[in-house]
């Protein structure tokens, strides 16, 4: 995504001035236009990455500095952005990846009001049915794809499930680009889920969120605003260091964690 690869870039400004940086300068050096430059700075503040020090300068902001702390690999700030979100849809949210062949769920964010979905039927075996999985499914190629669905048999889990491969990799093709992926009822009666593409290394990566009721029209309000803040997911997982291209996946799913210390940090944009 180009707004992610945009703030890494001021992050990489950002994290060289120790005692704070101009927005002069970061203009200078990142070569963004005015009013780009000034979105992305409202973004990072809002997000903890960057703060304000003093008139039309910034430092580093508390999520960006606890990267760099011994006790802390920035899952926090991750954890914050994943609630953040779930507040802004009214629903769970979930970041997966497809590893080893495998759909895996790397970190969620539930509540009360939000709980996650029922997995009555493992989502590795679900990926036809359900929105993570094709999420991922879209991401790879016709072999992946088959080669996945050879594992795990498109079994039917509900009178909406999709079991033909045909069709279900015509539904994956033919969604306009960003458009985000649906169950709409496919893996359990009463649950609709979206997922949005937010790969940041070599495996295919999604966010998504669940509704624990049949209603389109508020699947729909909130599919929207979770396209709207996957840039903001994609970024914390970059800068957290768990995405997709840090190495190795965890043993299971990341929830909250503590914060370290602050301490230094130094953020390259590629």
């Amino acid at each position: 995504m180009e707004a992610v690869h945009r703030a890494l870039r001021v992050l990489e400004v950002v994290g060289r001035y120790s005692g704070g940086v101009s927005l002069a300068q970061i203009a200078r050096e990142t070569r963004l236009p005015q009013l780009v430059l000034a979105r992305v700075m409202e973004q990072l503040v809002r997000a903890n990455l960057a703060a304000p020090a003093g008139p039309g300068a910034y430092i580093a902001g508390r999520a960006l500095l606890l990267t760099g702390a011994a006790s802390g690999d920035g899952s926090g700030h991750l954890q914050e952005t994943l609630a953040w979100v779930r507040d802004a849809v009214g629903a769970a949210v979930y970041v997966a990846r497809y590893t080893d062949g495998e759909v895996c769920i790397t970190q969620y964010a539930d509540g009360p009001a939000t709980p996650l979905v029922d997995e009555w039927v493992d989502f590795r075996a679900a990926a036809h049915a359900s929105a993570v999985g094709k999420a991922l499914l879209a991401q790879l190629g016709p072999a992946g794809r088959k080669d996945h669905l050879s594992r795990h048999r498109a079994a039917r889990f509900t009178a909406h499930t999709l079991t033909r491969q045909e069709d279900l990799f015509r539904q994956l093709d033919t969604r306009r680009p960003g458009e985000p992926l649906l169950d709409l009822q496919e893996y359990a009666v009463g649950t609709m889920c979206a997922a949005v593409p937010i790969t940041s290394g070599p495996n295919a990566e999604c966010l998504a969120l669940s509704i624990p009721a049949p209603d389109p029209h508020r699947l729909g309000q909130a599919a929207r605003i979770l396209q709207s803040e996957a840039a903001a997911v994609l970024l914390a997982l970059i800068v957290a260091g768990t995405g997709s291209g840090a190495g190795g996946s965890p043993t299971a799913p990341q929830r909250e964690e503590g914060a370290g210390e602050p301490g230094s940090v130094l953020i390259t944009a590629t």
